[in-house]
Parts: C-alpha cells; sequence; structure tokens
C-alpha cells in the first residue's frame, strides 16, 4: 500500500540488515558491523560516523521513540543514483537484539519470537518510530533531528547478509557462520533477494573471507560484497547490488573486489587531502593561526569541503595544527639563523683582539661578553627559557640575540670558527706582509710585468700555501700600481731634467719621427727610461705629454698639475695682500665689481659639434650668463662672445674666424663616432686652410675635447650605440692627434639633458686665459718701446723663477722680499697675481722694482715679450730637475742680463752633508762664475724661519740689484732692437716653444703633414701697415712723412750709442730712403693666385761714414722674402737686430740671388744665421746668449743645428748643389757639429739625424712611417711578396677590402693623410701576423689608405718599373686616342707578371 503512494518514477526500496545478534555469549564483545555499515550508506560524511553503536540499553532508553520497544532500528531514507539518469529511494532497517542493562537478556517487546525468525520478517511496523542517529541520541532525542519512520507496514525488499570477517574477540568464526547458514536458511523462505556483505575487510582474515566466499558458493545466487564501513569502501556497492537484485530491469550488478576498491578510495582521499593542505598553505601564513578563524575561511572552499567529507574535521584540524607548527618551526629556524648569522658580528665587535680570547674556554668567553659596555646592544637576558618558547621570537624589531642561545653547540662552533677566523687572519696578514715585502725587494718584479711571468718566482715560498689567487692579484696590482706610478713619476722627472734637449729640439705639437728617435736615443741608457721598458705605450705618451706641455705650458698641461708653482704663488701672494686686485691680464682688464659698470674682458669661444651639440651648448653656457651674455669666473666679469659651428668648415658661414670675430679658443663636443670624426676633419680642414698665412690662427688656438651626453639623456653612461670606455679612448687619441685638452666625460648637469655643468665650463674657459696669457703676448711696436722706456711704471723689471714640484716651502723661500717695508702690491697693468712692487735702495739710491716670481714654463714665455733686467733663478739643491730647468731656461738668455742663481735646501746638514746636495751646489757656483752671474745658497728648514747664509735679510740679494742697475741701459736698448727686428723680419716662427726668445735658427716643420712653411716676411695690410704673426706694426704712412723720418732714424741712432757707447755717425737722408707708401707701386708684390702681399728681397749696403765692413751685416736673406722684379730701387731702411747700429737698407737689383732660381731655402737662411752667429760670437759684437758662455749650457745645441741643416726634404725644397754644400755657410756649421772632442755616440745620433739629399734617387726612398723595426714583408721586392695561389699580397687586398667596405664614399681618402703612429703601428702588428683584422682594430680609413701607399713606396722596384716609365710617357705623348690605347698596352704586357697582375688589381679598385 505504501508503494503505491511513491512517484512511480523514483522507486523506493526497503532494505533490512541483518546479522549475527544476541549476548555477548552468541556474539562476543563486539558485534558484527550492522549498525557501521547502515551508518556509512546513509550518512557518509566523516563527521556523522560513529564507530560506536552499543546495544546494551536501559529500560528507558529501549521504550524511547528511537527505539520504542523495537529489536530493529530505522536509519532513514536514502536517495541514491542506479544508472544514468535514474535515482532510487532506500529505507535502512537494521534488525538487532537489545540487551537490558540490569539483566543482560532481550528486552521484551511486542514480539517474543527469536532472531531469526524474527529478522526474515517481511513486514514491519512501529508507530512514530524516529530515525536513528547514534547511542548519543537516546534519552536527547530532541537535540538531533526527528524524522520519523513512514506510517504503516514497511514491506521488505531485500535482506543484507553481514558476515564479520575479523577476528572478533570471544567470537567463534564458525559458530558465527553456522548462524548466518541458518539465518539465510530462513531468508531464503521470504523469496526476497538477499545479498551476503563482508564486514570489516580492512581487519579481515583471508581464511574467514575464503571460507565465506566459499558458503556463498553454496548457495544459489547469493551475491558477496566485501566492505569496511571504517575505510568507507564498497558500502554503496552493497545496497546498489541488492537494489539491482530487486529491479531485475536495471541489469547485473558489477562487484569490485575490496582491494581494488581500496585503492580507488585511497587514491581519491589522498588527492583530497593534497588539496586541502595546498589550500591551507595558501590562507595560513602566520604560525600564531587559530582553527575558529581558519575553519570559517575555509568554510565554502570545495578543497575543503571535500576533504571534510572523506575524513572530518578532526583529521582537517589535525593537518591545519600540523602545517602551523611548521611555520612555528620555520620561523624559530629562521630567528636562529638570524642570531646565529649576528653572533660572528657580534664577537668581532665586542672582543676583536685575539690575544684576549686566545687562552679563554667558550664559557669563559661567555661571562667576558657580559662584561662588555656594548653588550646589551647585541644581547637580551630573557625571563623566560626556552627562548623558542618566548614571545621574543615575535618581537621583529628586536634583533638581540637571546643569550641562552650562547649556551648551545652551534653558537660555540661559532665562537671557535670566530676565534680560527681571527688566527688565520692574524697568519695572513703575516703572509701578506712576507708577500709584499718580497715583492719589494725581488729584483725581477718590475713595472708592468704581469703577474703569469712574476708568480713563477713565489710558488715555493710560505705565502703561496696560505693566501688565495684573489688575494695575490689584489696586492701585486697595487704593488704593480705603486711601481708604474713611482717610474712614471720618475721617468716623469727625468725629463724635466733633460729640459735643454727637449727645447733645443723645438719640438712642437707634431714632434717628426727623427725628434722622437732622437730623444729616445738619448734617453735610451737612462735605468729609468728602462723602467717603462713593459709599458712602452705609456711611456711614449709621458713623452708627447711632456712635448705638449713644453710646447704649451699652462698650470692645466704642468707635471705638478695642483702643486704647480704659479698656483702656488699666486696664493701666497693673495693670502699676503688680501686687498690686492683680482689676477688682470692687460690693461683694459678690470677687477668685477658688483655694480657691473666697468667694463669686461671679452672671450670668443667657438663651440664645435655635430647634430645640434654646438647650438644646445651654447644655450646651456648662455643660461649660466647674465641677462647682457656676460660670465663670472673666479670673481671676475667676462664678456662671453659664443659661435656654435655644426656644418662644412670651409663655407664662410661656418669659418673660424670672421671680420668681427677672432677666436681665443675652441670647444669641440662629440657623442658617437660619426660626431667625433667630423670634430677631426674640421679641424685638420681649418688648419689646411690658414696654413702659411700670417694670420693663422688655428696654429696656436687653444682647443678643448669633451664626450658629452646624448638630448635627454641622464648620464654619459646611458650613451647609446657606442661603449663610453670606447668613446673616451677614440677621444684621447683625437686629443693626442689634435694636441689638445680632453677633458674627463661630463656628468649629469644642472637639470635634465645638460651635456656639461659649470664647473667643467670654468675649467674650459681658464685654460683658454691661461693659454691667452702664455701664448699671445703681443711684440710690442717702437712706439711702445719708446713709451715703455720714457715713462716706466718702475725702475727695474725682474723676474725670479721658481720651479713647479720642488719641495722646499716657497712661503719661507719669499719671506725677506715680502717685507712690509719695502713690498707692496704691484699695481702695473701688466702685473698678473705673481708680481710685486719693492722699494729698495740700492748703490745710495732709491729704486722701484717690479719683482714678478713665476714658474720656469710661464717665464719661458715671457723672455722676449716683456722687458727684464734681471733674472733671479732659484733652484732645489737636492733636485736635478729643478737645476737642469734653470740651464734650459738661461741657454736663450743673452749674456747681458745679470743673473743671480739661488740654490734651496731644507736643511743645514743637507747642504753639507749630502754627497749629491754638494754636487748641485758646485755645479750652480762654476756656472755662476762661467757667465758671471750671483751665486748664493739659503737653507728653508721648516720651522718657520729662512737662514740666507746667515742673514735674515734682503740684502743678499743687493749685489745683484747693483748689477742691473748697471746694466739697465744696455738691457734696455737691446730690448728695443730686438723687437724691432722681430717687427721687420719675422725668419723666427712665432710657435716654438720658447715663446718668442731669439733663436739663430730658423724653425722648421716637425711632419711631413706641414706642407707650407709661415711666410718669412711681414704682410702687407690695406691700411698700409707691415704685420707680423704678433701684430707688430711698422710706422704708418702719416707717422713716416718727410720730418718724421729723420727722426724715427734718430731714435734709432740713439738707442745703437746706447748699446756701442759711441756717438752716432751722421745721418745721410738720401741713402737712408724710407719707406712712402704713396710711391711704391703695391701691384708688383702681389702674388696673383695668392694674393698675398710681399716685399723684393734683393739689398744693398747703405753708404755711411763709419766704415762698416759689410761682412759684419746680416745677409739680405735673413731679414727679407724670395726675390722678385721691382722697377723701384731702393724700398727701405731697417735696424738689423743681430748686429749693432748698423742699418740694412733693401733695394731691387732685377737680378736673381746666388741661390740659384731666387727660391732661397730655408737651410741656406739657417747656414747664414749660424755663419752670422759665428762671427759675431768670436768679436763680440753682440751680446751674446748665455749658453756660449758656459759648457754646462748649450750641451743639446748641436741637435738643433743637426735638424735644420739638410732638411730641405721636410719641407719640399730643391736638393741643394754640391758647390754650395762645399763652399757656403753651411761648410763652417758643419764644424760645429763634428768638433772633435765631441762625445762619438752624440755625433752618431746626429748623423742619423742628418738628411743628406742627392741629385738622383733611383733607390727606393724610405718612408717616414715605416717602423725603425726590420720587416721581411716592407721594403722587399714585389716578388717576395707574391706568389701563384696569390697574385695580389695580402696587405694591399686586405687593405682594399676594408676601403671599400668601410670608407668608399669618404672624401680624400688617399687625399687626406692618415696618423703616422698608428700606420706604423698597423705594418708591425701585420708584420707579427698576417691574420690581422682591420675592423677589429678599428683603424681609420685614411689610415689604412696612408699604410698602403706606404708599401707602394717602400718597394725597391717600384709598382711602374723604372724601366717602363719613359716608354709610358712617351706613349702618352700620342695624340690618336687609338694608338695611344694601343701603345699603352703593349708597355703594359712588358711589366714582370706580378707587377701587372696587382696594377690591375689596383686600378681596377681606383675606378671605383
Amino acid at each position: 500500500m505504501m508503494a503505491k503512494k511513491q512517484d512511480a518514477r523514483t522507486p523506493t526500496h526497503n532494505l533490512i540488515v541483518v546479522g549475527l545478534s544476541g549476548t555477548e555469549k552468541e556474539k562476543g564483545q563486539c558485534g558484527v558491523g550492522k549498525s557501521c555499515l547502515c551508518n556509512r550508506f546513509v550518512r557518509p560524511s566523516a563527521d556523522d560516523f560513529y564507530l560506536d553503536h552499543t546495544s546494551v540499553l536501559s529500560t528507558s532508553d529501549f521504550g524511547g521513540r528511537v527505539v520504542n520497544n523495537d529489536h530493529f532500528l530505522f536509519w532513514g531514507e536514502v536517495m541514491r543514483p542506479v544508472e544514468e539518469g535514474w535515482e532510487c529511494r532506500m529505507h535502512v532497517v537494521e534488525q538487532t537484539e537489545f540487551i537490558d542493562d540490569q539483566t543482560f537478556q532481550p528486552h521484551r517487546s511486542t514480539a517474543l519470537q527469536p532472531y531469526i525468525k524474527r529478522a526474515a520478517s517481511t513486514k514491519l511496523a512501529s508507530a512514530e518510530k524516529l530515525m536513528y542517529f547514534c547511542t548519543d541520541q537516546l534519552g536527547l532525542e530532541q537535540d538531533f533531528e526527528q524524522k520519523q519512520m513512514p506510517e504503516g507496514k514497511l514491506l521488505v525488499d531485500g535482506f543484507l547478509l553481514c558476515v564479520d570477517v575479523s577476528r572478533g574477540m570471544n567470537r567463534n568464526f564458525d559458530d558465527q557462520l553456522k548462524f548466518v547458514n541458518n539465518l539465510h536458511n530462513q531468508l531464503a523462505k521470504t523469496k526476497k533477494p538477499v545479498v551476503l556483505v563482508l564486514t570489516k575487510c580492512d581487519e579481515g582474515v583471508e581464511r574467514y573471507i575464503k571460507d565465506s566466499h566459499t558458503f556463498a558458493l553454496t548457495k544459489k545466487n547469493l551475491q558477496v560484497v566485501e566492505t569496511s564501513a571504517r575505510s568507507n569502501v564498497n558500502v554503496d556497492l552493497a545496497f546498489l547490488t541488492l537494489v539491482q537484485l530487486i529491479d531485475k530491469s536495471r541489469g547485473k550488478p558489477k562487484i569490485i573486489l575490496y582491494f581494488e576498491a581500496l585503492k580507488q578510495q585511497s587514491q581519491q582521499i589522498a588527492t583530497s587531502k593534497d588539496r586541502y593542505e595546498w589550500l591551507v598553505s595558501r590562507i595560513v601564513k602566520n604560525h600564531n593561526e587559530n582553527w575558529p578563524n581558519i575553519s570559517r575561511r575555509m568554510q565554502s572552499s570545495p578543497e575543503y569541503q571535500e576533504y571534510v567529507f572523506l575524513e572530518g574535521t578532526q583529521k582537517a584540524k589535525k593537518l591545519f595544527l600540523q602545517h602551523v607548527h611548521r611555520l612555528k618551526q620555520e620561523h624559530i629556524e629562521k630567528r636562529r639563523k638570524m642570531y646565529l648569522g649576528t653572533l660572528p658580528q657580534a664577537l668581532n665587535f665586542l672582543i676583536p683582539e685575539l690575544e684576549e680570547i686566545d687562552r679563554l674556554s667558550w664559557s669563559r668567553v661567555q661571562h667576558l661578553l657580559e662584561t662588555k659596555r656594548d653588550f646589551p646592544n647585541w644581547f637580551v637576558v630573557l625571563d623566560e627559557t626556552p627562548w623558542e618558547a618566548t614571545l621574543h621570537i615575535d618581537n621583529m624589531e628586536d634583533e638581540r640575540i637571546p643569550l641562552d642561545l650562547l649556551g648551545t653547540v652551534v653558537a660555540e662552533q661559532v665562537y671557535d670558527a670566530h676565534l680560527q677566523r681571527l688566527r688565520n687572519e692574524r697568519k695572513r696578514a703575516e703572509m701578506r706582509r712576507l708577500f709584499k715585502e718580497s715583492l719589494e725587494t725581488s729584483p725581477f718584479i718590475t713595472a708592468g710585468k704581469p703577474w703569469e711571468e712574476a708568480r713563477s718566482f713565489i710558488m715555493n715560498e710560505e705565502f703561496y700555501q696560505w693566501l688565495e689567487e684573489p688575494e695575490y692579484l689584489d696586492i701585486y696590482n697595487r704593488h704593480q700600481k705603486e711601481i708604474i706610478e713611482r717610474a712614471k713619476e720618475d721617468f716623469q722627472e727625468l725629463l724635466l731634467e733633460y729640459s735643454e734637449l727637449f727645447y733645443e729640439l723645438e719640438v712642437d705639437a707634431k714632434p717628426s719621427k727623427e725628434k722622437m728617435g732622437a730623444i729616445q736615443e738619448v734617453l735610451g741608457e737612462e735605468q729609468r727610461f728602462k723602467a717603462l721598458q713593459k709599458l712602452q705605450a705609456e711611456r711614449d705618451a709621458l713623452v708627447l705629454k711632456h712635448i705638449h706641455f713644453v710646447y704649451h705650458p699652462t698650470k692645466e698641461t704642468c707635471p705638478s698639475s695642483l702643486h704647480c708653482g704659479d698656483s702656488k704663488i699666486e696664493q701666497l701672494l693673495a693670502s699676503r695682500f688680501l686687498g690686492r686686485p683680482h689676477h688682470q691680464d692687460s690693461g683694459n682688464h678690470k677687477s668685477y665689481t658688483p655694480s657691473g659698470d666697468s667694463k669686461a674682458d671679452r672671450i670668443n669661444l667657438v663651440i664645435l659639434g655635430k647634430d645640434g651639440l654646438a647650438r644646445e651648448l651654447a644655450n646651456e653656457i648662455r643660461a649660466f650668463c647674465t641677462n647682457d651674455d656676460r660670465y663670472v669666473l673666479d670673481g671676475k666679469m667676462y664678456e662671453l662672445s659664443l659661435r656654435p659651428i655644426e656644418g662644412n668648415v670651409r663655407l664662410p658661414v661656418n669659418s673660424f674666424q670672421t671680420a668681427s670675430f677672432q677666436p681665443h679658443g675652441c670647444l669641440c663636443l662629440y657623442n658617437s663616432k660619426e660626431s667625433l670624426s667630423y670634430v677631426l676633419e674640421s679641424i685638420e680642414k681649418s688648419r689646411e686652410s690658414t696654413l702659411g698665412r700670417r694670420d693663422n690662427h688655428m696654429a696656436q688656438l687653444p682647443m678643448t675635447l669633451i664626450l658629452v651626453t646624448k638630448r635627454g639623456v641622464g648620464s654619459v653612461g646611458d650613451i647609446g650605440g657606442e661603449t663610453t670606455r670606447s668613446l673616451i679612448f677614440q677621444g684621447q687619441q683625437v686629443a693626442s692627434k689634435l694636441q689638445c685638452v680632453f677633458l674627463d666625460p661630463a656628468s649629469t648637469g644642472m637639470g635634465y639633458g645638460r651635456s656639461v655643468n659649470e664647473k667643467q665650463i670654468n675649467q674650459v674657459l681658464k685654460s683658454l686665459l691661461d693659454s691667452k696669457r702664455n701664448l699671445n703676448h703681443p711684440i710690442p711696436s717702437i712706439k711702445d718701446l719708446q713709451q715703455q722706456l720714457q715713462n716706466p711704471e718702475a725702475d727695474l723689471h725682474i723676474v725670479m723663477c721658481v720651479m713647479c714640484g720642488d719641495s722646499y716651502d716657497v712661503d719661507q723661500l719669499l719671506s725677506p722680499l715680502l717685507l712690509p717695508q719695502h713690498c707692496r702690491p704691484s699695481q702695473s697693468s701688466a702685473s698678473s697675481g705673481s708680481s710685486v712692487h719693492l722699494e729698495l735702495s740700492v748703490s745710495g739710491q732709491r729704486q722701484s722694482i717690479d719683482l714678478s716670481i713665476l714658474s720656469y714654463h710661464s717665464s719661458f714665455s715671457v723672455r722676449k715679450s716683456r722687458l727684464v733686467h734681471g733674472y733671479i733663478v732659484v733652484y732645489s739643491a737636492k733636485r736635478k730637475a729643478s737645476l737642469a730647468t734653470l740651464c734650459a731656461f738661461l741657454c736663450e738668455i743673452p749674456d747681458i742680463i745679470p743673473v743671480q742663481l739661488l740654490a734651496v735646501g731644507e736643511s743645514q746638514s743637507e747642504l753639507t752633508d749630502c754627497e749629491a746636495v754638494r754636487d748641485q751646489l758646485s755645479q750652480g757656483e762654476e756656472l755662476a762664475q762661467e757667465i758671471e752671474g750671483r751665486f748664493a745658497s739659503v737653507v728653508c728648514d721648516g720651522s718657520g724661519g729662512l737662514l740666507l747664509q746667515q742673514q735674515h735679510r734682503v740684502d743678499l740679494f743687493h749685489p745683484f740689484f747693483k748689477d742691473v742697475v748697471e746694466k739697465k741701459t744696455i738691457v734696455e736698448a737691446t730690448h728695443m732692437y730686438d723687437n724691432v727686428a722681430e717687427a721687420c723680419s719675422t725668419t723666427e716662427s712665432l710657435h716654438s716653444p720658447r715663446g718668442g726668445s731669439p733663436s739663430p735658427v730658423t724653425t722648421l716643420l716637425d711632419s711631413e703633414d706641414d706642407i707650407e712653411p709661415s711666410s718669412p716676411y711681414a704682410s702687407l695690410r690695406e691700411d698700409g701697415t707691415f704685420s707680423s704673426h704678433g701684430g707688430v706694426k711698422l710706422p704708418s704712412t702719416c707717422e713716416l712723412e718727410a720730418t718724421d723720418t729723420l727722426s724715427f732714424i734718430s731714435e734709432i741712432r740713439t738707442f745703437e750709442s746706447k748699446l756701442n757707447n759711441k756717438v752716432p755717425p751722421p745721418v745721410r737722408p738720401k741713402p737712408a730712403g724710407h719707406f712712402d707708401f704713396r710711391k711704391v707701386n703695391l701691384s708688383s708684390f702681389m702674388d696673383p693666385s695668392s694674393h698675398r702681399r710681399s716685399l723684393p728681397s734683393a739689398v744693398t749696403w747703405a753708404p755711411g761714414d763709419g766704415g762698416y765692413d759689410p761682412s759684419d751685416y746680416a745677409e739680405p736673406m735673413d731679414a727679407v722674402a724670395k726675390p722678385r722684379p721691382s722697377e723701384e730701387d731702393t724700398i727701405y731702411s731697417i735696424p738689423d737686430g743681430i748686429t749693432q747700429g748698423k742699418i740694412i737698407t733693401v733695394r731691387n737689383t732685377n737680378k736673381t740671388h746666388s741661390n740659384g732660381g731666387g727660391n732661397g731655402s730655408d737651410s741656406e737662411v739657417d747656414s747664414s744665421s749660424l755663419e752670422r752667429r759665428r762671427k759675431l760670437s768670436s768679436v763680440g759684437a753682440k751680446p751674446r746668449l748665455y749658453r756660449d758662455r758656459s759648457k754646462l749650457l748649450g750641451k743639446f745645441s748641436s741637435f738643433r743645428t743637426s735638424f735644420s741643416i739638410g732638411s730641405d726634404d721636410e719641407l719640399g725644397g730643391p736638393p741643394r748643389k754640391k758647390a754650395e754644400d762645399e763652399s757656403g755657410p753651411n761648410k763652417g756649421d758643419n764644424s760645429v757639429i763634428e768638433n772633435e772632442g765631441e762625445d762619438p755616440k752624440r755625433r752618431n745620433i746626429l748623423k742619423s739625424l742628418r738628411r743628406t739629399t742627392k741629385k738622383t734617387r733611383l733607390k727606393p726612398r724610405h718612408s717616414l712611417t715605416k717602423a725603425p723595426m726590420e720587416s721581411n714583408y716592407f721594403g722587399v721586392p714585389l716578388v717576395n711578396v707574391v706568389s701563384a695561389e696569390r697574385p695580389i699580397p695580402l696587405f694591399i687586398e686586405k687593405c682594399i677590402r676594408y676601403i671599400e667596405a668601410t670608407g668608399i664614399s669618404t672624401e680624400g681618402i688617399y687625399r687626406v693623410s692618415g696618423n703616422k703612429a698608428e700606420m706604423e703601428s698597423m705594418q708591425r702588428q701585420f708584420d707579427l701576423d698576417h691574420s690581422l683584422d682591420l675592423a677589429e682594430k678599428d683603424f681609420t680609413v685614411n689610415t689604412v689608405a696612408g699604410a698602403m701607399k706606404s708599401f707602394f713606396s717602400e718597394l725597391p722596384d717600384p709598382l711602374v718599373p723604372y724601366s717602363m716609365q719613359a716608354e709610358l710617357v712617351e706613349a702618352h705623348k700620342i695624340n690618336d686616342r687609338e694608338q695611344k690605347l694601343h701603345t699603352l698596352k703593349d708597355v703594359l704586357r712588358k711589366f714582370p707578371k706580378e707587377n701587372l697582375e696587382l696594377f690591375k688589381y689596383v686600378i681596377s679598385h681606383l675606378n671605383k
């Protein structure tokens, strides 16, 4: 009847679970598992599963609504899917037998039948019977869900017969099997399906299971299902199998073996556990989390729900607690590691000395730690122990070490390690000291020696076993750095000791290979030269840097740099005279005042850069200026005029110089390889365009090269495309080639995108101002000289020279001269920050003395440009370089100027006991005697006192001042004559490092790049005045009227009389003609090709009454340029600066000079100058130079002569004739060089430097770029470098491939000369390795092209053989084109095979 009420689509089955039941005697101490089986099926969740289901009940519980006085339990209703899309509703009832807890007998119920008969009942009914959950429900029914058993009778559809296969307590399995057999027989009578369920298979006995299967086989259609309610294995299968047996239409049930089902269940549980642990690790990060909070957060997670369903909440909680415990242990371990990591630092801080703990135990050390003042900063004493259980571990801000941690074994191990480290460090320090001492004492360790070569000397030493390789390298590299710096300093000192050599060689910005060879030959035997043998590149760089200093002496280029004597003197005088005006460069320069009304000096700066660099930097510099484009530098205001150039410098719009802009300096910018190439090409083009002009402003224009950032880039390291290191290296190479200053790369400026900062701008402008002062000293005009002599600012002008880098105290040295009673700041308009004004009594007369205190390199530049009445030359008694520089300086001083030598020692014992110092003093005294000068020695004892030969007064210099007063007149007269002669005849280049010193020899170009020499005559301006490099003016037309002519010559005669101490002869107006510009036809002096004006050079001697010997006069070629035909006879008269009281009248004789062709080679100029000097020196007609008065001076003067003689090849002039060489003045000069008593070594050097010329040169000429080393490839016959397999020389093939690949479109590939040093290096490298990769070496195109040209020039027989040249010339003269080509081909066929193949290869390349 109840079945009729169910939904037809969801069948309902009533399933009865039966099995062994009864008293303990019948079933044993535990049941067969019927209740657990029902519990797991009805409520499968692990939290709803109970193992304890008792059948012993009290009377009240038995009579409760759950049991309801029945011996069966209603477990409830269950829905389960049977097949896909089908579900089945099942009512589960357990037939059991409840035992009275008082009598231990079955309770009485309405049915008094035995269990077997009652269990086989097919109809069950119990009014208001409640669903059973667990034993705890009995008596507390209101606390559980109350669901009643369906009303009416429950029709049974099938039975599950349970057999316990575990080893039950007090139960015999065979007895159980008999009971089951009887029960099955009773059930079989009902005709209802029965499934035999084996329970507790997780604890099953194999025999019992087999017996159970055997029993099932004896029964017809009895299905067996092995289950485990505890493990939830096959529980659902047992019930669903019975359902399928009840509903025959559902198909035959599939039974799964227990172990296979257990495996699937275990895998499901393991997967669920992993997912749950992942969830916990993701959510729980702190070991202080608790379960209630975390479980609430995980409630909705499927991972949590699945695992709780399978394993239960308690297991989930257990896993959570395990995870939290693991987190806490990890935290404790982390803190322990932190404490143990801090412990070595604490030990290092508290007990750093080994001697304090070397013999103490760890326990005593712990007590020692507690006594330290800083102990609380490192350790904490906790009230509770152990420290892991305290809250200290969670105090992350307190990193102090718990004191009880020191009691652990690990802490003691840390202490042992600390102790051992201190001992090892002491040992290693000892080994490092021994290693350092070994390096310092070893004669095998020299500057630049690589570690690989040096390590063999120490491998057997003890310290080699103690120190690691990085320690060796660090110590060795630091030692190498020290000895290299020391060797460089010693080598720089050596260069200073040979100062005279550099000044006599007249090296310039591009020293020739011969001069560099001479320098190396002279210095080659010096140990300080050999010390840098392994650092040849750096040694050569030091030589070039020193040459640059000689050529361009400034504070920045001074070898002493920050300790330059000029800086020291300026600082000293500024501190002595706090109120003195700032440094002034000229009379128009005023100090800067806040009002800004004073006139500011002008600085014209060219900024050269590509792609907007010049314009951007100009804008940045203007940002530092005031509104009126004025710039404040060192407290002084300058008017700054900027000219940015970014295009082709050969165009007028991009010219460095304009009619209104005369540049004082150039700032070159680059930020890439292309922009650097642009700078190099632009400077070379500008120099080429001004080469040979009188206004060659590019020759002396100070330049600075600087690497800047790109627009918007923050620092140099951010430059893209090339690495910063490569750009810096290339910039330094270009700066060396251009002989300009290279500034360190600019860092980030004051704002976004700055190219340079204000400090770098100041550095550039300071260098520019120093260059203006040291290089651009104008030669005064005659009128200025007269005014200077008539209205002097001081009676005497004296220069005191000090050596940069001397160790004595300059302040102590100058103290007697700077006493306030006779010293005050100099107010002269020409005064610099290094001048003072002295008021002294000399020979009873009050003399006003302007004393300039300068370094020697500054003094070199003012020897000729300023009137100097005397020199005080100071040198350190213990420094050879100081005396050597003094000697080099005196070489160019006229011997009529008084000189005071002053040797400075640092202690009295040094002057008396040191052999080297005594030798220096002896040389100084000997030099003073030979030049008839004064000598004194002083002691700067470093204690603030100065001993001047026991005279602490300025009286020591009075004899010298007396000499100066006596020779004042002749010095002034000679100074005027020298300047007038220089104004009228500029035969000496102003590019000499002497800075305008008088020289008897014409300065020659030092490299084959110098194509055209400077013009030897004064240029004629539009206003009718002559100008020279120094800006000297001859009197203009208005100044030389008829009446002024006589007065002008009268002034000359007046100074002649001062010089000769006799009355000048009367002036004859007619012979001493003057230059009347109104009568001269200027067109005859114009060069139509270059529009440069020249003067006729043929001369005749002016008649006079003095009976002068014409042989005593200067040769005409010394004063004038090449002869040119002119219709005028007498042109003008000039005073000759070399002779005394003579006037040279320049005439035009309409005939060429005797030297042939009227071309007047420089060698003839030099020879005439040398001849004149020889004559004058012999008779004492003109004041000589001090080099001629002392054997200690002029030791290298013959070097300069040797370079001047026979140098026509270098200038490109015609070869001299043999007759001229034998009979001309040069013959006498050669005797000067090759003296009998001269050192043979020096004579050999001079012979190697002398270039003799020949009429014809059929053998191969040697390239200037060829390295001095012997080569097996260059300079050998062509057939030696080719083969049948390689008809083209490998070197030529590499060069042409490189040129065609990288620079075929470059302008002037073979016209523009490459860097000679790079060409030599390229040839040397190819000689050593024929596989040389030109692309890797990054040679320029012009360098490769120059090296290729040098290869051809060095061939013994040229590419076009001598024997074929005449035939080719004749063939080229044929007018008929076809016949000419045919003849040329016939001549080419006669070429040697190797020459023809190479000729065709090269012509094909040139044709591209």
